[in-house]
């Protein structure tokens, strides 16, 4: 129930959920004027967006990494930054610094391009380790330190780098502790051959993205997502995403499996999930849609492993599915909570 001075309002949870996967569709619609035939990709980057999560984006040059994100960013009503990662950045690049004013005779700071509700970080793997360490903090506490001083960032706040995975020369591996912190990674793959016929026939000619216009704006995508905190996760489901995270410690191909924070990311994702299918509750079918997205990148292999030559990120989502064939799920797992009365 809602209440407003001299208003009493009941409040209709259904509805919010329902207006929530109106506001989903209407960005995934947009996002797909732009990128052709990766819906599955683009509904990922959505499920992270109201999650109030972090994505990273990897794949080969020219599949469309950087376009993905700036079609997600255009599509939102909000303070968009782009960051070029590149060798020479400082982390004062990216957060901000304190310059002395000559008229006021003190420190003012000029906050950096962090300060935004959408930041594109592009090819973050070429940045040294100390500029690519300057998110950390944000990432996880949503807030810059800068000489001592604290400063808040507005919600809603979410970073989409991309990074390509192939090429070596000049780059520096993410470590451990930043991959924790984004919520999940995807990857485009090469378009079908239909999907990138339409591409050449649309975007041949002019820049896609001049034609994408916000469908919502930042202060719905953070009411939004704080619905989405609301989503019913029966006492089972929690058991289940315990035991899947769980099972990658002791999987025998894995040096390091995943963290307690892949678990929170992976019920946060799964009600995201749910919100976005017009349900107020988590199925484990919800889990198991996002558990290689959110689990994979986060493992770290046995070194032996990896001489197969078979991609690192392929062996470790096959081994996620592994897991998810094995995991059994509660009985009681899928019933929907009880209706509340008014």
């Amino acid at each position: 129930m809602v209440t407003e001075p001299g208003v009493l309002r009941w409040h209709d949870p259904a509805a919010d959920i329902d207006h929530l996967s109106e506001v989903a569709d209407r960005v995934r619609r947009s996002a797909e004027t732009v990128i052709d035939g990766k819906s599955d990709v683009i509904r990922t980057a959505l499920v992270v967006l109201f999650a109030e999560g972090h994505l990273l984006i990897e794949d080969v040059p020219g599949v469309g990494k950087t376009m993905l994100a700036k079609a997600l960013a255009r599509s939102i009503d909000a303070r968009v930054r782009r960051i070029q990662f590149t060798p020479d950045l400082l982390p004062s690049d990216v957060t901000g610094v304190s310059v002395y004013n000559q008229g006021t005779r003190d420190f003012e700071f000029r906050p950096g391009p962090v300060f935004a509700n959408i930041v594109v970080g592009d090819e973050i793997n070429r940045a040294e380790p100390k500029a690519q360490s300057a998110l950390l903090e944000c990432m996880e506490e949503h807030q810059v330190t800068v000489d001592g001083v604290t400063y808040r960032l507005e919600p809603p706040f979410m970073v989409i780098a991309t990074q390509n995975p192939i090429e070596m020369d000049g780059t520096r591996a993410l470590p451990e502790a930043q991959r924790d912190r984004f919520t999940a990674r995807v990857s485009m793959g090469y378009p079908s051959p239909a999907a990138e016929l339409a591409m050449l026939d649309n975007h041949g000619q002019n820049d896609p993205l001049t034609g994408v216009v916000p469908v919502t704006n930042a202060a719905e995508v953070a009411k939004l997502a704080g619905l989405v905190r609301s989503v019913h996760v029966s006492d089972e489901v929690r058991q289940y995403i315990v035991d899947l995270v769980g099972a990658t410690r002791r999987h025998p191909e894995i040096t390091l499996g995943a963290s307690p924070r892949a678990a929170l990311h992976l019920i946060r994702t799964a009600r995201a999930h749910a919100a976005i299918d017009r349900r107020g509750y988590v199925l484990p079918d919800d889990v198991q849609a996002l558990a290689s997205a959110v689990l994979a990148h986060r493992l770290l292999l046995h070194p032996e492993i990896t001489l197969s030559g078979e991609p690192t990120n392929d062996i470790a989502a096959r081994i996620v599915t592994d897991l998810i064939a094995r995991i059994p799920v509660a009985r009681q797992a899928q019933p929907r909570p009880p209706r509340r009365g008014r």
